[in-house]
């Protein structure tokens, strides 16, 4: 599976292209669709922020993924969504993606928008391991197993 190229502007107002503007040779992306999501998401943090503060070139990314919709329904769902998040460092980190969901659906394999999906990239964008749903601790030695793994390769 690949990451579909993809646009959107982080929370501090920057416009990002992925795959190419990754910022890790190892990149750990939340793809959530639904507002009540972010519970989930936050579920995964801990160990998210716990892999960048010791794993080299490794990042992680919140995609908020939601149809296309006007100029003026984005800046009222961004500004929603600044309020919510004061943090600097998780604004620079959540790139809403305003897009057609269902080729970005179809190329990594996501069947449904009532979970968050979880997916571990490399810097071209190529899914490296992947899950879906709440934080589980199974899931997350998954996760830290696929990216013990790549670190040898790399």
């Amino acid at each position: 599976m690949q990451l579909p190229k993809v646009r959107g502007a982080n929370l501090a107002r920057q416009t990002l292209t992925f795959p190419e503007d990754f910022a890790g040779a190892l990149n750990l992306v939340f793809v959530a669709f639904q507002q009540w999501q972010q519970r989930d998401v936050d579920g995964w943090v801990p160990l998210a922020e716990d892999l960048y503060q010791h794993t080299p070139d490794f990042e992680y990314y919140e995609f908020p993924t939601i149809q296309r919709v006007n100029f003026l329904a984005r800046t009222f769902i961004n500004k929603g969504m600044r309020a919510g998040i004061p943090n600097e460092a998780t604004r620079r980190r959540t790139i809403t993606l305003y897009i057609d969901k269902r080729p970005f659906k179809q190329a990594l394999n996501i069947s449904t928008e009532d979970q968050i999906w979880v997916f571990l990239f490399d810097a071209q964008g190529r899914v490296l391991w992947h899950s879906s749903g709440a934080f589980t601790q199974e899931k997350g030695i998954g996760l830290q197993t696929a990216v013990a793994s790549q670190l040898v390769a790399i």
